[in-house]
């Protein structure tokens, strides 16, 4: 019998059919169940990896109390990623929440708090944190092959939320355009935009690399779509102690970077006293330059270390061992990331530089 039972929470994010597909490859997990408001949201997933009709659910309580889980991801809208961990919490379940991690610093300590009395995990996962490009550039980040970091540059997006599925499975650009009027994604209630979409990608990394230093102040720039009242581009600059970094979201880019990068190319590019390193999404090596070799120089991409492959994976070990999370995953890091994502779209709607918010 399967060690790990875990049960799918809504269906607003397509990242739900990656990561049950994770869970479904687990040799020590399985799909215990999936609840969703709305039970159609909930047939393709059912059929792809086997979950039984009695264990669909329209009511979250029923889910839990039929399931008993180990582990609950959470993949509905971000405006609603607080109320959900908070029911969850009262269940005393370990809570894998899929990015960003909330609509609000605010909406983020009351997740935390909720969490707190319960012992259990409350993982909050960026998909980029299991690119190895990125993990190679932080492990060559922490070695000094580029001596102190003095500034990341991050551009991150894709051509739009609509225009993939679970499994990144193409949807057609008229079917974007038919669903724009009524996706949460384009929703400012509901947490849409791309700068609360991606930004978080950059903030959190961008910390995790930094180790936790956090920036002094915030500037950003957002686009203004006749039509939609959500941005689709915005531009952030942070401010910290050693520097100036940049980071940038697109919907829209020309190519979704995980069938052919766009240009710009998405990922990231580090800055440091001695060198340089480029390390773009899904790429199988970074680039570093050093003053000791300025020419542009391919390193492999390390393979992702065993009990680390994926985000479940990860989880799920540290559940076994009782490790604490750690990177960008561990909540207080994405805390971090949160409040630098709360700043700028502070700053893009005051159009003023701003401290960073406690």
């Amino acid at each position: 019998m399967a060690r790990f039972k875990i049960v799918g929470i809504s269906f607003d994010h397509m990242h739900m059919g990656d990561l049950l597909r994770m869970v479904h490859a687990h040799p020590q997990a399985e799909i215990a169940g999936l609840f969703d408001p709305d039970p159609a949201r909930m047939t393709a997933a059912a059929a792809t990896f086997g979950v039984p009709a009695d264990r669909l659910f329209t009511d979250l309580d029923a889910c839990i109390a039929a399931t008993r889980p180990n582990l609950a991801i959470l993949c509905a809208a971000t405006a609603d990623h607080a109320r959900y961990t908070q029911r969850l919490a009262a269940h005393g379940v370990n809570v894998f929440v899929e990015k960003p991690f909330a609509a609000s610093v605010a909406d983020a300590r009351a997740m935390i708090a909720a969490m707190q009395p319960t012992g259990k995990l409350l993982a909050i996962n960026w998909p980029l944190a299991w690119v190895p490009a990125h993990v190679t550039a932080k492990r060559l980040i922490d070695d000094g092959r580029i001596g102190q970091l003095t500034d990341l540059h991050f551009y991150g997006g894709n051509r739009g939320p609509l225009y993939h599925l679970a499994d990144k499975i193409e949807v057609s650009p008229e079917e974007v355009e038919r669903q724009k009027p009524t996706s949460w994604w384009y929703k400012r209630a509901s947490g849409g935009g791309s700068l609360l979409d991606y930004l978080g990608y950059g903030a959190t990394l961008g910390t995790w690399v930094m180790n936790g230093e956090a920036p002094l102040e915030v500037t950003a720039v957002t686009d203004d779509t006749p039509g939609l009242e959500v941005d689709q581009h915005a531009i952030t600059i942070c401010r910290y102690a050693r520097g100036l970094s940049r980071m940038e979201t697109r919907w829209g880019t020309f190519t979704d970077p995980w069938t052919i990068q766009p240009q710009p190319k998405c990922g990231f590019v580090f800055v440091g006293t001695a060198g340089t390193i480029a390390s773009y999404d899904y790429e199988g090596h970074v680039t570093l330059q050093t003053r000791a070799k300025p020419e542009p120089t391919a390193v492999p991409a390390e393979p992702l270390p065993q009990g680390r492959t994926n985000a479940i994976e990860y989880v799920l070990d540290c559940i076994t061992t009782g490790e604490p999370l750690s990177g960008p995953l561990d909540p207080a890091v994405s805390l971090l990331g949160q409040r630098i994502v709360d700043t700028a779209a502070q700053s893009a709607r005051e159009k003023r530089t701003l401290a960073l918010v406690p």
